[in-house]
């Protein structure tokens, strides 16, 4: 079975300048502070070799019931001065929790293809989206296949008030490789315009992603949360020691 648990919150988002900036204020403070909440138990951001939106970021936590938990909603409702920062230079943001309702293969592959399909989707066409799952993972080359199927949306905090509400969040399938190549024909060969089409299913977005960072809640629980940070020392490269 791969992925860490059967519910993922999934992102997908843009940021308007200092993309450097946004990407220190991820790795630095962000994802240890959400993987310090019970229940998240990896973090995995992704980046966009092309096109928009930049950002694809999932979290694998215990269950839906996550978009409620008392110590989730007091993180989103109460921001670091970073996160308010950071949350007026994010667009386009679509976020979700989702049910894992497919998963074939193990581990997370440096290159992924993200395809959002709108909902809903009929049985018919949910079926074959499975089937497909199985198959691409089959491919000398390929990690892992998923497919999100997403809940009710999570209700508005802090944070959400800050950036804008968030668009609708679709049906996912993430398929992710250790051999790019592969993965880009894999893809084309089970997912490609026509066969989609043939087979009832409409694309909101295809987008091409690699790794840029993960980590897990047992590594967080190993390592000190790190001191904050002024605002100039955000800007300084280098060692920041005290």
């Amino acid at each position: 079975m791969a992925l860490m648990s059967d519910a993922v919150m999934v992102i997908y988002c843009d940021v308007s300048s200092d993309v450097a900036g946004h990407d220190d204020w991820h790795t630095y403070e962000h994802m240890h502070e959400r993987l310090s909440i019970p229940g998240f138990f990896r973090g995995s951001r992704w980046t966009r070799t092309s096109g928009s939106p930049r950002y694809m970021i999932f979290y694998e936590v215990a269950d839906l019931n996550m978009a409620t938990s008392p110590e989730y909603l007091q993180r989103l409702n109460n921001p670091s001065e970073w996160t308010s920062t950071t949350m007026k230079r994010l667009g386009g943001m679509s976020r979700g929790l989702c049910n894992v309702i497919a998963t074939a293969g193990y581990g997370l592959g440096h290159a992924a293809l993200s395809l959002r399909i709108p909902q809903p989707l009929s049985a018919e066409a949910t079926r074959w989206l499975i089937e497909q799952v199985k198959a691409i993972a089959s491919w000398r080359g390929m990690a892992s296949v998923h497919l999100f199927v997403p809940a009710p949306h999570p209700p508005m905090t802090k944070e959400q008030s800050i950036r804008g509400d968030d668009t609708t969040m679709g049906v996912v399938l993430l398929a992710t490789a250790h051999d790019t190549g592969t993965l880009v024909r894999a893809c084309e060969h089970h997912l490609g315009k026509e066969t989609l089409e043939r087979n009832g299913i409409a694309v909101l977005d295809r987008g091409m992603y690699e790794l840029g960072f993960t980590a897990t809640a047992t590594e967080v629980l190993r390592t000190p949360a790190n001191r904050p940070l002024t605002a100039e020392e955000r800007k300084t490269d280098g060692s920041r020691n005290a």
